[in-house]
């Protein structure tokens, strides 16, 4: 079939029947065009005519003529299909070579029309293989041989030479080419067989009926192509949005850390200019107070320098006890001003100044998380056909709990058989999801996802080791991350409903309690290689102490 860069102009000058560009078209009177050649065989031999189109029936034979403007038109369009074809020239012409019209297979040579003739017209050569003057010859020669390609391989699909089917080919079913071309078109064409007589009313029906099919089969795949196209530029945009929307939120979040490092910043230097003033203003009241007492000091050496020169021995004796005895200043030696800036106090100041801004920045972090994973909630539903034997589904398969004795269940290998736990039915190979369980009011439970091939019979081992990623609780308020050292937890607050978050090409199980939208604790740097199902253990109810149910609740995003 003919192809082009505008197919839609290609099928338009398309004949129906043959597939290829018309060839002297002829348009019947409901307004169908074929070739003419096309429609003569569809009409040999019958005595009713009608279009092979729309099925329209005529009364007599229409008197049909070629649509001159429609045959120039597709010659116009043929001619534009291949630009600069290579012309093949006669292999015979001495001098001027003239172009061939026809190439003999067994000769292995083209001719020009007066070089023909003897092809024409010798018996001999008349038996031999002749086609429109092509220039790869090669492509239609057995090269083992060297003999025509005239027989098609249904076996091994490929043509092959008489030769071939004396060898290796011998026992294959082989048929003559244009047979294997005409059957290979017939299914395009259901109103006519081999010998371009019309089928039977059923053969044609069901042929009909096959074609239609395939047409509404093609059309579906068209539409749920486009459909698919429309949803891949739905995502994008969608992601586009959430990037920018994810975008101003961290920017707002980082925003707000740097105004607090300014903020602190300026706290930390408004000390320590309070500090150093305070320091140069004891500083000056120690260099006063020591000025002071240079200054008393400047005087009794004075007195005592005249008194060592006087006759006045009465005015000595008197002076004796006042200027010898030792001045009653203070001890200096103790007395200092640190150069150092007081550390501890700045520490202390920066430590409070950091928690109060930890506090603010860590639920900003956490919501921000939090809200982000939400946008990945899921649907999940508990799988019956893997619950514990002792536990109890609800009939919407959002709760789970011990009942406390085994239940007559149908066997099944996907079935816990001692610990009691259930899975999803809801599995997941790729990307990210999310969902929440209440566990309010419960003193022991499991959480958590698996893999699809985990040994579910007998004790289990809760580890990544065994394709285990679990939270557990025990004993009302000791909580453990099973990871591949068993991690203890110390939470603020008892999580009354916990979020788990996937994200599979990443390696990341994460457990949030959603109540204090804080992160409890992640699994990172995981390799999954299996489907992903999510886990749920209520655990032993305890005589009533542990009976509460575990609840898959819908998610509820976050508001600011």
């Amino acid at each position: 079939m003919a192809s082009s860069s505008d197919p839609a102009l290609n099928e338009e000058l398309q004949c129906s029947i043959c597939l290829e560009l018309f060839t002297d078209p002829v348009t019947t009177p409901c307004g169908h065009n074929f070739c003419r050649s096309c429609l003569s065989k569809c009409w040999t031999n019958t005595q009713t005519c009608f279009c092979p189109l729309c099925k329209d029936q005529f009364i007599k034979r229409p008197d049909l003529k070629i649509n001159t403007t429609l045959r120039e038109v597709a010659q116009h369009f043929k001619e534009k299909l291949n630009p600069g074809e290579p012309e093949v020239f006669c292999d015979f012409c001495d001098e001027r070579k003239q172009k061939a019209v026809k190439t003999c297979l067994t000769c292995q040579s083209s001719y020009c029309d007066s070089h023909l003739e003897p092809h024409l017209r010798v018996p001999r050569l008349k038996k031999h293989k002749l086609i429109n003057a092509v220039e790869n010859l090669e492509d239609y020669i057995c090269q083992k041989h060297e003999r025509p390609l005239e027989l098609f391989c249904r076996d091994d699909q490929t043509c092959v030479c008489l030769f071939c089917t004396e060898g290796e080919h011998k026992t294959h079913n082989t048929v003559p080419i244009e047979e294997e071309s005409r059957e290979k078109k017939m299914p395009f064409h259901p109103d006519v067989s081999e010998c371009g007589h019309f089928l039977a009313s059923s053969e044609l029906e069901h042929a009909e009926n096959q074609l239609v099919q395939t047409q509404i089969d093609v059309h579906q795949m068209i539409q749920d192509r486009m459909k698919k196209i429309q949803e891949i530029k739905h995502s994008v945009e969608l992601r586009k949005r959430n990037t920018d929307k994810e975008k101003s939120s961290s920017v707002e979040l980082f925003t707000d850390l740097i105004r607090s490092i300014e903020r602190c910043q300026s706290e930390l230097m408004e000390m320590m200019e309070e500090q150093q003033k305070a320091a140069e203003k004891r500083a000056e009241d120690l260099i006063e107070e020591l000025e002071q007492e240079i200054t008393e000091l400047k005087r009794r050496n004075t007195e005592i320098e005249q008194l060592s020169h006087t006759d006045d021995h009465l005015h000595l004796i008197q002076m004796n006890s006042s200027l010898y005895s030792r001045p009653h200043n203070k001890n200096w030696t103790e007395i200092r001003i640190d150069s150092d800036v007081n550390v501890n106090s700045l520490n202390r100041a920066l430590i409070k100044l950091k928690e109060t801004q930890d506090a603010t920045l860590n639920k900003k972090l956490c919501q921000t998380g939090l809200k982000f994973v939400q946008k990945f909630a899921v649907d999940v539903t508990l799988d019956p056909d893997t619950a514990h034997p002792s536990l109890i589904l609800s009939d919407d398969g959002k709760q789970v709990t011990d009942g406390g004795i085994e239940q007559d269940v149908p066997e099944n290998p996907k079935r816990f058989d001692e610990d009691l736990s259930v899975l999803s039915k809801q599995g997941f190979s790729s990307g990210r999801f999310y969902y929440e369980v209440q566990v309010k009011g419960k003193t022991e439970w499991d959480l958590g996802v698996v893999r699809e091939s985990i040994n579910r019979m007998g004790e289990l081992r809760l580890s990544p080791d065994y394709g285990f990623w679990s939270l557990i609780l025990r004993n009302k308020n000791h909580y453990k991350a099973c990871d591949h050292t068993s991690v203890s937890l110390s939470l603020r607050e008892k999580p009354e409903k916990v979020g788990v978050f996937v994200d599979y090409e990443e390696g990341l199980v994460s457990f949030y309690d959603v109540m204090s939208r804080s992160l409890i604790y992640s699994f990172t740097g995981q390799t999954f290689t299996e489907r992903l199902y999510p886990v749920f253990s209520p655990c032993y109810h305890y005589k009533g102490k542990n009976s509460r149910p575990l609840i898959i609740t819908p998610v509820s995003p976050l508001l600011d």
